[in-house]
């Protein structure tokens, strides 16, 4: 459990970022957090380098709505701070901390204020000894640095812990996660680190991510963009929905487009994106230039639209041709077609839960 959020075992695989503005400053942060909420983030992490970022962290959690990690490296005493200030759980290897003492010092206050501990193994940051061992950072060093830690961990009775074997090769990735996943029972962060920028780490991510969730391995996963948090949370969502993990919001089906749509293709759907982020329903949306595959499409989704001549273009609901509309308008059209949809498909799930 991290806070009220359960990871691994049958809980929905959920999506974590992390936020990038100096935690000291705890309304830019809250700011942000706010922005990722709205994206759908179950999860959020926050650097605590220093103690003005402890400090702080107390009002942030306090302001957020989804638990809040505290990402701690070498200062056992940040790991201190963050249990007492509230964190639902520490990013913290607990090899990498100095002494026995400092270790059962941190596993008790995590103990003691219901924290959990994310174990972040990184190939950037490998230990020495296993370097030296190994020649390079390789599944195996990964993997093997992930059981020192947890065997850290479960040599003090504690096993409220999640696993990430990460790095930003994603073949180097995705072969230590395997061989994690066939090792141990525990729940297992997934993420491609140091991934890249929002076009080149979205690929990178959802290449090596992908192919771990489906085979089955995963419980939650951080997508690491040279972009904004809210970004990782949208991609990481698409992730999820491409391979029918979770759904959240309106799956878009749209075309290329070519010679021969009846609209813009490319600029409706860059439109009908931004203004329809803030619908949280499981829907679809096909949105095609031309009804050679237009009408097909739409057959399969909640709401369609497709391109018809004269700047005349075919509404679809629930699969069925229903009203014609023109291009004037046309995107406020289908926002309040969607968000009517949307509220419908609310309401038949609220009568649902209601008679049960």
């Amino acid at each position: 459990m991290v806070g009220n959020v359960a990871v691994g075992g049958d809980a929905p695989v959920t999506v974590q970022t992390m936020t990038n503005t100096p935690t000291s400053d705890a309304k830019a942060t809250i700011d942000q957090i706010r922005r990722c909420e709205e994206a759908g983030v179950d999860i959020i992490r926050v650097s605590c380098p220093d103690v003005e970022s402890t400090a702080a962290l107390k009002q942030i959690v306090r302001a957020s709505n989804v638990p809040v990690v505290a990402d701690i490296h070498f200062h056992y005493k940040r790991a201190l701070e963050a249990a007492d200030a509230g964190a639902a759980c520490l990013r913290i290897n607990p090899g990498n901390i100095g002494s026995a003492e400092r270790v059962r010092e941190v596993v008790n206050a995590a103990k003691a204020n219901g924290c959990a501990i994310r174990i972040g193994v990184n190939a950037g940051s490998l230990e020495k000894d296993l370097l030296e061992k190994y020649g390079e950072p390789c599944p195996e060093a990964l993997v093997e640095s992930a059981l020192d830690h947890i065997r850290i961990l479960e040599d003090h009775d504690f096993r409220n812990y999640k696993v990430a074997v990460k790095a930003s090769d994603l073949f180097l990735a995705v072969a230590a996660y395997h061989q994690l996943a066939e090792t141990v029972d525990c729940p297992l962060h997934l993420g491609i680190t140091e991934a890249g920028g929002l076009i080149g780490g979205t690929v990178k991510s959802s290449i090596g991510m992908g192919s771990l969730l489906w085979a089955g391995i995963g419980d939650t996963i951080r997508v690491s963009l040279s972009a904004e948090p809210e970004e990782e949370v949208r991609v990481g969502y698409e992730i999820l929905k491409a391979l029918g993990i979770r759904n959240r919001g309106v799956r878009v089906v749209s075309c290329p487009s070519c010679a021969r749509q009846g609209f813009d293709v490319i600029r409706t759907v860059q439109a009908l994106e931004e203004r329809l982020q803030h619908i949280r329903t499981p829907m679809s949306l096909s949105v095609l230039g031309c009804v050679v595959n237009g009408p097909g499409e739409a057959r399969e989704t909640d709401i369609g639209l497709t391109g018809g001549g004269n700047g005349k273009h075919m509404v679809f609901l629930s699969g069925v041709t229903d009203h014609h509309v023109q291009d004037a308008g046309m995107i406020d059209h289908i926002v309040k077609l969607v968000e009517a949809k949307a509220a419908e498909i609310e309401a038949g799930i609220s009568q649902t839960r209601d008679a049960a």
